[in-house]
């Protein structure tokens, strides 16, 4: 696949939407991939850099015929952008996130809904398998929103465990890495890692993140080789099913000290606005949530209409990487 400078300038972006949407517990990376049209090429793609037609270059020293079999280009330029993302953006998503949180939320949630009816239009024809796991990934979706974070070590073992399974859920389509990495007790960790540059944690983050990834991605890739619809549709309910992640009013149920000594909430639950103001004391700012969602609702649906490209079909990824 030829592509011009713009292309991949354009793929940058795309990798940099997908980081902004990672450090933000509840939104998925992987949902900016999939509407914006690169999502099975890249899973492909990550699963090409240990398959055995890419390998056999290596053995050759053959590296030039070996970056081209595991698409190398496409990949640099969109795991370009998620690491810019990550190490610009981390800082500033905390700050909107304690201060500015209705908003923030509004935006996702309105972002996620419209993206559930993007993702499960590229079905071509619904069947009763697709519309089943449709209500599992739902189900599972909400259920995992709905666990409560832990007490964990932070210890470099740890971390390397918290890499390799926050990265399958930031490939996945509505399951947040993020939130993951929340529910594991290392999400403030990562974030603080991140906005001090430490590199020994992030090293070793990265390096469980790598292995995980290239597991994790050959299983989905023969997921959407094998049975397509019904893993779009599971992937579809699960972003429908984390909107209760996002949901812009909560009430907290469990509070920690941040390292400025300020009180913030850990565990949440969520509540109607009327309830918000009564057991918060503080303005809901309804309109404010309302106008936030739209504009969520409106940058996905122009993502979609002038940024994306029509979700390759499986036939043409076959072809493209000889399976």
């Amino acid at each position: 696949m030829k592509r011009s400078v713009k292309d991949y300038i354009l793929l940058v972006f795309k990798g940099i939407g997908m980081g902004a949407a990672d450090v933000i517990p509840g939104v998925s990376g992987g949902t900016i991939a999939f509407i914006s049209g690169i999502y099975e090429e890249l899973i492909d793609s990550i699963k090409s850099v240990i398959a055995k037609d890419s390998l056999k270059h290596l053995r050759t020293l053959s590296f030039a015929n070996y970056f081209s079999a595991i698409n190398a280009d496409f990949l640099i330029a969109v795991l370009s952008g998620i690491a810019i993302s990550f190490l610009s953006l981390a800082r500033l998503m905390q700050y909107l996130l304690i201060n500015h949180p209705i908003p923030v939320w509004s935006f996702f949630f309105g972002l996620i809904m419209v993206s559930v009816w993007f993702v499960a239009k590229t079905i071509e024809k619904w069947r009763f398998s697709a519309y089943a796991f449709f209500v599992v990934g739902i189900v599972t979706g909400f259920l995992i929103t709905m666990a409560t974070p832990t007490e964990t070590p932070n210890n470099l073992g740890f971390i390397l465990l918290c890499g390799m399974i926050a990265i399958c859920a930031m490939i996945l389509p509505g399951i947040s890495g993020s939130f993951i990495l929340l529910l594991m007790g290392k999400y403030l960790y990562m974030m603080a890692a991140l906005s001090n540059f430490d590199f020994s944690v992030i090293g070793v983050f990265l390096i469980g993140a790598a292995v995980g990834l290239l597991t994790f991605s050959n299983l989905l890739s023969w997921l959407l080789h094998h049975y397509h619809s019904q893993t779009i549709a599971v992937l579809a309910g699960f972003m429908l099913g984390s909107l209760n992640k996002v949901w812009p009013w909560k009430v907290a149920t469990q509070t920690y000290i941040d390292a400025n000594g300020a009180i913030r909430p850990l565990v949440e639950k969520n509540v109607l606005p009327t309830t918000f103001l009564a057991e918060n004391n503080t303005e809901p700012y309804v309109l404010l949530a309302i106008i936030f969602a739209i504009l969520g609702a409106i940058l996905i649906i122009l993502f979609e209409r002038f940024l994306s490209k029509p979700v390759t079909k499986e036939i043409d990824i076959r072809q493209r990487f000889g399976l």
